[in-house]
């Protein structure tokens, strides 16, 4: 069974959360933030780990990658 996903975006404004609340809630500045929105690969450790807490999402449903290949993959599957 395929597990539906969501990018960190979609997460964060599905929690109702503005880059600027959430980034406090993680303790990190909007920029990086932003940047990891773009491109989770490779979020550190301590973010990982608060995400279930800040946005209410299991990790297993968040995609971790660029965005921009999140779209791709989704459009993708669409077509076929």
């Amino acid at each position: 069974m395929k597990i539906l996903q969501i990018t960190l975006r979609a997460a964060r404004v599905n929690a109702g959360l503005t880059l600027v609340e959430a980034s406090k809630l993680f303790g990190i500045n909007k920029d990086t933030l932003a940047k990891y929105e773009r491109d989770s690969s490779n979020v550190p450790r301590k973010f990982f780990i608060k995400i279930e807490e800040v946005y209410g999402v299991p990790v297993d449903n968040i995609f971790f990658g660029k965005e921009s290949e999140f779209f791709r993959k989704n459009n993708r599957a669409r077509t076929a």
